[in-house]
């Protein structure tokens, strides 16, 4: 039996808002739905002319349009040579837990024949969460196979939103979960569930050889 229901959210999308703009006679191409055309450096086809912000970008967020704003002031302003491709794009949908990502996915990893380990702690192993009685998600690392490189990484937690940022930096900066790993983390907070999930990388590194060789050093040691 279905139950009584409130209210019905319709999501029918987005449309860019460019129509009264007469950007055929300044030559600038647009799509109806897919809005204005740009480069990598965010020039449109006018190339006097840039764009920033919902009516050019694949992610519409706010905070996407403000890298791409910044981008096309360095650009524009003082020749800059800045590209769109080179962000580092983190989003987060605000429901309940939080759903956070930046990077690959394991699909799209796959789908560029890109091989990877993914490493994932779940928020009911952090003392943290299990205090705070939000227990429901978990922190997924996707690195290159065989090494440390992050990919990609999702968070599904109250605080997902918060917590995204330590991989959108790391992955900027071009830091591995070795890096992680080696970072001190406040006890007891969410955000251990991070550095769990770099400590679960240098596990991988304990291979059987390298048990070995340590079994011979501390038998040479005692």
């Amino acid at each position: 039996m279905v139950g009584n229901i409130d209210e019905i959210l319709v999501g029918a999308g987005r449309a860019p808002n460019v129509e009264g703009l007469n950007l055929e006679a300044a030559g600038v191409k647009y799509g109806k739905r897919t809005g204005v055309e740009v480069n990598d450096w965010l020039h449109t086809s006018n190339p006097r002319i840039y764009a920033a912000g919902d009516v050019c970008l694949k992610y519409k967020f706010t905070h996407t349009a403000d890298a791409a704003a910044r981008i096309v002031i360095e650009n524009a302003l003082f020749q800059g040579r800045k590209r769109l491709s080179d962000l580092v794009v983190p989003w987060c949908t605000y429901t309940d837990p939080e759903v956070a990502h930046v990077g690959l996915s394991e699909r799209e990893a796959e789908d560029k024949g890109i091989p990877v380990d993914i490493f994932k702690v779940p928020l009911a192993d952090i003392d943290r969460a299990i205090a705070d009685g939000e227990e429901d998600g978990f922190v997924k690392a996707l690195v290159k196979k065989g090494t440390d490189k992050i990919l990609g990484a999702t968070i599904v937690a109250r605080h997902a939103g918060e917590m995204l940022s330590e991989f959108t930096l790391a992955m900027v900066g071009n830091l591995g979960l070795k890096q992680i790993a080696n970072v001190i983390h406040p006890y007891p907070t969410q955000s251990e569930a991070i550095k769990h999930t770099a400590d679960m990388y240098s596990r991988t590194r304990l291979t059987p050889f390298v048990k070995s060789l340590i079994n011979v050093w501390l038998t040479w040691r005692r």
